[in-house]
């Protein structure tokens, strides 16, 4: 049974040179990251392994250099400082392949540091509003270091852990990080509205956070039978599910059930998945293994993209050489939809940077990552159109991308491409 401590009592546990993991998202236990870093003058060594975490990660900070080693396997805001000057390290990988990494030992763990709901009356936590890779982490770590907060959601599905596989439980009340939703620009409004022509009744969506999937989601109001299987999702399902739009009902995997591995967005969204029979979170090994996805009919994936080039090479991760997000689930969801029956893999992009600058180039930045490469492109959609590069040649893809470039930006990839691609 869990010994329940204080913070710092608990962080005792972590020793120097370990490996030590920290839930994701929202989930982040800041309770127990702080006692961590008052630790820190004695845990020289120590590597820090996470996908994306909110808030605080002073440990990526110049101060604990040469105590606390940070590998992000999905950059955050919070960490993308440190990894642009190399204080922190990417770690490029498929998100359903985050799992596998622990628990095949290839990053071996030895704590995990995690936040969950408080115990039900059979002696179960809930991991809440992040499953996804975190379900392999406590499972393989030898120590589990649970912050229990009652202001976490008990979800249904596979985030379920008893008390008796908590070594240590700290008891801790604290509101959930809240992402509201930004305002959706004329040009997201737009691509909202092609990529809503594009979706049948009785598809299975897979979007992410922002103002893209959002303004997607906003123009769904007349359509029929929509399901989620999806990484991740926020706020703007939950009008379409009280409408009775999303009712999953044409879903071949868990019919009738959100199915996701993690969420992020208001109160309203973890009010929403608290004893929601109706949301399933589950490990992200499943939830995004292609084997999985493609068994839905009409899955349609919906990514971003940094910038795409005329061929329709994928740039997601990075600005050039520096490192910017991860590879995530984009290529999971763009080939689990691109071999479902009836299905659509999109790239979603406005056309132009804040300032001005073409996110449809000639050539991608030197040492831009290439996520999607351009033979698992199918379409690619700004506020100017879509462009269908599926089983296109070079040409007709250079052809229907500068259509749906910024106007101001045509001529200029027009003889861009006449120089690359002709001489």
């Amino acid at each position: 049974m869990a010994k329940f401590v204080t913070a710092d009592e608990a962080l005792q546990a972590v020793l120097p040179n370990q490996n030590l993991y920290i839930h994701t998202a929202a989930a982040a236990p800041q309770a127990l990251v702080e006692a961590l870093l008052r630790r820190a003058d004695s845990l020289y060594g120590v590597k820090i392994y996470h996908l994306h975490t909110d808030g605080d990660a002073s440990y990526a900070n110049d101060e604990y250099d040469g105590i606390f080693d940070v590998y992000s396997l999905f950059i955050g805001s919070n960490v993308r400082g440190a990894i642009a000057k190399g204080r922190a390290q990417f770690v490029p990988s498929f998100l359903s392949e985050v799992p596998g990494m622990f628990r095949k030992r290839i990053i071996p763990l030895d704590v995990a540091l995690i936040q969950v709901s408080p115990p039900d009356a059979h002696g179960f936590c809930s991991l809440g509003v992040s499953v996804d890779a975190t379900n392999a982490a406590w499972r393989m770590a030898e120590v589990v270091i649970a912050q229990v907060n009652p202001k976490m959601p008990r979800s249904h599905g596979d985030g379920l852990i008893h008390l008796n596989d908590i070594d240590y439980a700290v008891e801790h009340d604290q509101p959930l990080p809240i992402h509201e939703p930004g305002i959706i620009t004329p040009e997201e409004d737009a691509i909202g509205g092609h990529i809503a022509s594009m979706i049948e009744d009785g598809s299975s969506l897979q979007m992410g956070i922002g103002s893209i999937p959002n303004a997607v989601l906003e123009k769904l109001g007349n359509h029929k039978h929509l399901g989620i299987h999806t990484e991740m999702f926020s706020d703007g399902v939950i009008p379409l599910v009280e409408s009775g739009v999303i009712d999953n009902s044409m879903k071949k995997v868990h019919p009738g059930k959100i199915v996701s591995g993690f969420a992020f967005g208001t109160q309203k969204l973890y009010d929403f998945i608290h004893d929601n029979p109706m949301v399933n979170m589950l490990d992200i090994a499943y939830v995004n293994d292609v084997s999985t996805i493609r068994k839905n009919k009409k899955v349609v994936a919906i990514n971003s993209a940094i910038e795409v080039d005329l061929t329709g090479q994928v740039c997601a991760d990075s600005i050039g050489t520096r490192f910017y997000s991860g590879v995530g689930g984009q290529m999971d969801f763009i080939r689990g939809a691109s071999l479902s029956e009836g299905g659509k893999p999109i790239i979603a992009l406005a056309s132009s940077t804040k300032k001005g600058m073409t996110k449809i180039v000639s050539q991608l930045k030197p040492g831009a990552g290439v996520v999607t490469t351009r033979a698992h492109v199918h379409y690619v959609v700004t506020e100017h159109g879509v462009a269908d590069l599926y089983g296109k040649s070079i040409r007709e893809r250079i052809n229907a991308m500068i259509q749906i470039a910024a106007p101001e930006h045509r001529e200029a990839l027009e003889k861009e491409a006449f120089e690359l691609y002709h001489s």
